[in-house]
């Protein structure tokens, strides 16, 4: 299979990936009153994650950054580099697949700031290809516990149910991810959706997207469960055969975050063999 062919391919599915990144962190911001989702809310849109890749190895590298409205006035930076591998294996009729990621945060509030290592993370995606540009997949992922400032130092086990369209161009796709926490007493367990909905037009790709995240534990006694909502448009283009996606994204309801969060998201996919 050719390079060409991955990432046309690449292109009209994006890439079955997942990664991780916290979205408000107490550990990394004196003035947070909250952990919230270990998985950052909204990081998997323009992904096609319910559709098998072309077989190969891949790099995907997201960086986005974003503030809080008052009165929190929180700064959030992320980069998340990934690797997978999209073997030549099959399970149960699905393609198998292989994924690592080794985040980096900082953030802070104004005359304060932190950065570092964010937890590591690893896991296995069956997807099934469906038929008519139909696909699910299923992925079990584990963030490993890390000495950091900005990390939670105990263990995660993530969960993601996904479903995608990707005939004619368009990427229709939601990524529900379940979050669960080994003996943290930082992050409670929590649930994300993140959702796309792009249309091709030669080259380019450009679409509404959004997602939502809700806190469904309390780690400690007197936690103020988080929820939020977003929306944003994104736009990609295939410069052959590295393909670029942007987009913008603006909270539209929020409760206990401390403001609504704005946050502009830059992203470089690279097929490696």
């Amino acid at each position: 299979m050719s390079i060409k062919y991955r990432i046309n391919d690449v292109s009209r599915h994006a890439m079955a990936l997942g990664v991780a990144a916290s979205i408000a962190m107490a550990a990394m911001v004196p003035e947070a009153a909250q952990a919230g989702s270990v998985t950052q809310p909204g990081e998997t849109i323009g992904y096609a994650t319910g559709a098998p890749l072309p077989q190969g190895w891949y790099f995907a590298d997201t960086t986005d950054y974003g503030q809080r409205t008052p009165p929190s006035n929180q700064t959030l930076v992320v980069t998340i580099p990934v690797i997978v591998w999209a073997t030549p294996y099959h399970f149960l009729g699905a393609h198998v697949q292989a994924l690592a990621a080794t985040p980096l945060v900082g953030a802070g509030t104004p005359g304060s700031y932190t950065a570092g290592w964010y937890n590591p993370w690893i896991a296995g995606q069956l997807a099934w290809d469906l038929g008519n540009g139909l696909g699910v997949s299923y992925l079990f992922g584990f963030y490993s516990g890390v000495s950091s400032p900005v990390a939670d130092h105990s263990g995660s086990i993530n969960q993601r149910f996904a479903a995608s369209y990707t005939a004619n161009g368009y990427n229709l796709t939601a990524n529900v991810i379940y979050g669960n926490q080994i003996n943290s007493h930082t992050n409670p367990n929590f649930l994300n959706l993140d959702l796309t909905a792009t249309k091709g037009f030669g080259k380019w790709s450009v679409g509404p997207v959004g997602y939502f995240s809700a806190d469904v534990s309390t780690p400690f006694s007197g936690y103020q469960k988080q929820r939020q909502f977003a929306l944003g448009v994104l736009v990609g283009y295939d410069f052959g055969p590295v393909i670029m996606q942007s987009y913008l994204t603006r909270g539209v309801t929020q409760t206990n975050y401390g403001g609504n969060d704005t946050r502009f998201w830059l992203r470089f996919i690279v097929p490696l063999a």
